[in-house]
């Protein structure tokens, strides 16, 4: 069983959707969190209440991921409440889906700055307390978007491809510290943007996944947790795919 007890993580991106999920899956089993979120004071509290019911505590900072500052604060933050921040899932990320001839460069500009450089900024900002440790496990959520590109979403493409790269030289940079660095990458997953899709959209997904369905937050998380976990401790600098086979490499 993964026991994340006495642990503190840090989530960007946690009060709804997938990094609800996470966060929620991490405190269950046993982590106390830190996590950010942009504007929804009240789905972030009511994250904070549904940790706190399992009996974990939990901070909800509001910031920009875009913002190095903001990254600065969050751990900051999760240092002066637990002491120390022993898990980092990146997840925070936004879309602006256009054809590559009609995107703007404000919409090209603020995913990289978002998912890209938003990941960046945290990773930094952790990785001074997690070398200190000795000890770290940080997670970042790519997509098969960055795997295999989708019309439309070069700007997102690019971003999860980047993050991709981010984290294999990320763990090659901090292995020898004892500082695992992962990639999760999902296909399509079950949340609200997901549900307005078109059903021809739908079920043309649903055509092109081996499983035939869309993942959930749930399964999602479940990766970050194990490779969050002492099980995960021999891997790093890998993408694990949780995709129903859309991708095989």
């Amino acid at each position: 069983m993964i026991d994340l007890s006495g642990k503190s993580a840090v989530v960007t991106g946690g009060s709804r959707g997938i990094g609800r999920a996470i966060v929620l899956r991490l405190a269950e089993q046993g982590a106390d969190i830190t996590f950010s979120y942009r504007g929804n004071e009240a789905a972030a509290n009511e994250t904070v209440a549904a940790v706190a019911k399992m009996g974990r505590r939990a901070v909800a900072v509001q910031g920009d991921a875009s913002d190095p500052a903001s990254a600065d604060a969050l751990v900051k933050r999760a240092l002066d409440t637990f002491g120390k921040v022993d898990i980092l899932v990146n997840n925070a990320g936004i879309t602006r889906d256009d054809l590559i001839m009609r995107m703007s460069l404000d919409d090209w500009r603020a995913v990289l700055e978002t998912n890209l450089f938003g990941a960046f900024y945290t990773l930094k900002a952790v990785t001074r307390p997690m070398l200190r440790a000795r000890a770290g496990r940080i997670i970042n959520i790519t997509s098969v978007s960055g795997q295999m590109g989708q019309i439309g979403q070069a700007n997102y493409s690019s971003a999860k491809a980047a993050l991709i790269g981010l984290t294999k030289a990320a763990g090659r940079e901090l292995g020898s510290r004892g500082i695992t660095v992962n990639a999760v990458a999902p296909g399509f997953v079950l949340t609200e943007l997901t549900q307005s899709l078109a059903e021809e959209w739908k079920q043309r997904i649903i055509e092109q996944t081996p499983l035939g369905r869309f993942a959930t937050a749930e399964e999602v998380a479940n990766a970050v947790a194990f490779l969050a976990s002492d099980e995960a401790s021999y891997i790093t600098g890998q993408v694990l795919a949780v995709d129903g086979g859309m991708v095989m490499m």
